[in-house]
């Protein structure tokens, strides 16, 4: 999850739905402004089943200017679509659109009907802002396609700072926004290459999450035009491939208002950085393109996309169907009056948002401004046509659905209620209609929920359908705690194991993997891997460039160390190295190979500024964890015993014993249901046999002391002729540029029965060679 402002004009989000319609098939209808094959005609076609009336105007420039043509749609009763076909000749010759068209909908219906009196700004043939039946139309706003491929600007710009222009209400809705509200715009078709896309198993990743702007801007390798942009994130493939990267997630790059972002000391908490209130659900954000003119960021996110294919990179996206940047009511007494109006709330509002019962008021389960309707089959079809567009047109490879359990919802007014079983849910189609990636790899999509939302079920981690990969947020609550709570928090060896071995007992139960598990310690929502070690409480009331940010969560199960430094480095190899030898898919945060710092701040959603940015100097120290985290990356990927494509056979927590994976006590016992159970043990190890999936190792032994004290670990065969050698060793004296050994280096330690001292709150790895 995510924060944002609640405090601006330009706000939140919410509304509801009709009786259910057929669904078609991905991009059937065809939506959108889009030239025929010739590019001899214009065909405008949208949406909207509860419209009288919707015109379309036409521009010839993005913004400052009145439009050119003002043009009636004809409505399709068994479709409810729209549309109008336009010779370019016309354009050109008659509305003198000689470049590229920029257009926008207005809309009328049941609670304002159409008026042939009615001008720009004024209130001719106006009943009520919402009537009940949850309609919000209102002409005096200009509406952006949902289908547009780009848009020309943010609805707030330098020209046009009065956020009210898109609002609603007895004050507001006579105010026109033409001028200043973003175009869409009509685009050629792209033919730009994207490269050959990776077709690896989702078990075989390594996943590292960025901001495409924070990815660069702070980077003098870069040139200084091109930093914060796609075309400079491009030229950061080969240094994440270097690094062990095998699949970028960039936060948000679908279109937000974000161009006024500060980026100075005059900073406020209305910012919004991460990009989480989207505008438009298949334009490239073009804030994030060095070439900005119409079609620029479309090629240029393409090019990017290329280079990571080309260094053998997967790229995802981070989407955000739960809500939209129109938001929620932001002003007024009764709750009722005062929304924006941007896109889909003016063309058909309770098909694209969840509404109270009375069709009134936002149902939110987002906490930004309600949820976006994900069971109604017309906002459903924007879900999975917008992701078909990104993963054919612009060549993205899988997704991160951000708080996705909105998208498990079964309702659509007046409730909430996640059904992984409900066939008619957004998650269910999507997997239906997109398939994912198979288990060996090959075409696909890699799908990934956010498996929680705010209060009724949201919280769904282990309970989504087949085909979709979570955020394991008990993996990373649980490690932390055994981390940074000790005496404080209680976590049973048998749940460590479980995590460890890949959660069986989250994904398991309906035929899920240990893949389907991404195994996280930090996330861009919260502290960095640094700041998780080095901070008690969050510091978000700093001032810029550190803060302030406003939201963040109070309980982050951190802890300072006792604000020992060696001990803050220390957890953080440790930490590191929980992912890399848990059963799953490991996630890290950009910067954390170089313990990046937010200064402890939980909540930089607002923060547009070299504290946010990554940094690519490094001290000694950084250099030094950064090439631990290259390694222990390498040491993954080069042990398949690690990746396992199902659960291990092994001991499982009840005394049954298997051969992949077996767990051991301190004393080198296995490890019994008691202990596993036993509150007041702190400590555990595990033996992976690799001769089963043909690693290289024979066998991998990893051992973990959770006590505040050293721990003699007894070590078990090694198998037959064979010997342990250590590669890490996560304690305070193993620092350095070869804290894990290269492959042929690591040290011996012995055979069976071996006694190896591991300090407190420390991770061993060996191999038997």
């Amino acid at each position: 999850m995510r924060s944002v402002s609640a405090g601006t004009a330009f706000g939140l989000m919410l509304m509801a739905a009709p009786a259910l319609e057929a669904r078609a098939a991905v991009d059937a209808q065809q939506l959108g402004a889009r030239y025929d094959a010739s590019q001899s005609n214009l065909n405008f076609r949208v949406h909207s089943s509860r419209a009288s009336r919707v015109e379309v105007f036409l521009y010839a420039s993005p913004s400052g200017a009145q439009e050119v043509a003002r043009l009636s749609l004809s409505k399709d009763a068994a479709t409810q679509i729209w549309s109008l076909s336009v010779p370019v000749s016309t354009i050109k010759t008659s509305y003198g659109i000689t470049g590229t068209v920029y257009y926008g909908y207005r809309a009328w219906g049941p609670n304002w009907p159409y008026n042939a009196a009615w001008t720009k700004g004024s209130g001719s043939g106006f009943l009520r802002d919402v009537d009940s039946a949850g309609n919000r139309f209102n002409p005096n706003k200009l509406l952006i396609d949902p289908y547009a491929r780009e848009i020309s600007q943010d609805p707030n710009t330098a020209a046009c700072t009065d956020g009210t222009i898109y609002a609603t209400g007895a004050v507001h809705r006579n105010k026109d926004s033409g001028a200043c509200a973003s175009k869409s715009i009509a685009l050629l078709p792209d033919t730009s290459a994207v490269g050959s896309k990776p077709t690896r198993a989702l078990k075989d990743e390594v996943i590292y999450e960025v901001h495409v702007r924070g990815l660069t801007r702070n980077d003098d390798s870069v040139p200084a035009a091109e930093r914060g942009t796609y075309k400079g994130a491009a030229r950061k493939a080969a240094a994440l491939a270097a690094l062990g990267v095998t699949a970028v997630e960039f936060l948000p790059v679908q279109e937000t208002q974000n161009d006024q972002n500060d980026v100075a000391p005059n900073s406020t908490a209305d910012d919004n950085y991460w990009g989480y209130m989207t505008l438009n659900y298949f334009a490239p954000d073009r804030r994030y393109a060095y070439d900005k003119t119409p079609g620029g960021p479309t090629r240029e996110w393409k090019a990017m996309v290329k280079a990571y294919h080309d260094a053998g990179i997967k790229v995802y996206i981070d989407v955000v169907y739960n809500h939209t940047g129109e938001g929620g009511p932001w002003g007024g007494t009764d709750g009722l009056t005062v929304y924006n109006l941007l896109s889909w709330r003016g063309l058909d509002n309770p098909a694209y948002y969840s509404l109270s019962s009375d069709y009134q008021h936002p149902w939110d389960n987002t906490g930004v401004g309600g949820n976006y309707n994900t069971r109604h089959p017309t906002a459903q079809n924007l879900i999975v046509d917008s992701l078909a567009y990104w993963r054919d047109s612009l060549g993205v490879d899988g997704f991160r659905f951000d708080l996705a359990s909105v998208l498990g919802n079964s309702c659509q007014h007046g409730c909430f209620n996640f059904d992984k079983n409900d066939a008619g849910n957004a998650l269910n189609r999507i997997v239906a209609e997109l398939p994912p990636r198979p288990a060996a790899g090959g075409a696909g999509l890699d799908l990934i929920a956010e498996p929680w939302a705010i209060g009724g079920n949201s919280y769904q981690v282990g309970g989504f359908p087949a085909g979709w990969a979570e955020w394991n947020g008990l993996y990373r609550d649980a490690l932390r705690k055994k981390q940074n709570k000790l005496g404080v928090e209680t976590v049973t060896p048998g749940t460590l194991a479980s995590r460890f071995a890949g959660s069986s007992d989250l994904y398991g139960d309906d035929g899920r993997k240990p893949w389907h598990s991404v195994n996280f310690m930090v996330a861009h929502d919260g502290f960095t891997l640094n700041d998780l070690y080095a901070y008690n409480s969050k510091q978000n009331n700093q001032p810029w460039p550190y803060g302030p940010s406003d939201g963040g969560e109070d309980n982050n199960i951190s802890w300072d160390q006792a604000g020992v430094v060696a001990e803050q480095r220390k957890a953080a190899r440790t930490g590191l190295a929980f992912m890399m030898l848990s059963a799953g898919v490991p996630m890290i945060t950009g910067g954390d190979e170089a313990l990046r710092t937010q200064f402890g701040n939980n909540n930089t959603y607002n923060l547009d500024s070299a504290a946010n940015w990554l940094y690519w100097t490094r001290s000694a120290i950084e250099a030094d964890h950064e090439t631990y985290t290259r390694r222990l990356i390498a040491f993954r990927k080069a042990h398949p015993a690690l990746r396992p494509a199902g659960f291990y056979s092994g001991t499982d927590g009840n005394g049954n014993v298997m051969e992949q994976l077996r767990w051991f006590k301190p004393d080198g016992a296995q490890a019994d249901t008691a202990y596993f159970n036993d509150a007041n043990s702190h400590a555990l190890a595990w033996r992976v046999d690799g001769s089963e999936f043909g690693d290289s190792a024979s066998a991998i032994y990893v051992a973990y002391n959770g006590w505040s004290g050293p721990v003699n670990f007894v070590l078990p065969w090694p198998g037959s002729g064979k010997q342990w050698y250590r590669v890490t060793d996560t304690a305070t004296w193993n620092e350095g540029p070869n804290a894990v050994a290269m492959p042929g280096s690591e040290t011996l330690i012995g055979g069976e029965n071996v006694t190896y001292g591991l300090q407190a709150r420390s991770v061993l790895l060996l191999i038997a060679k």
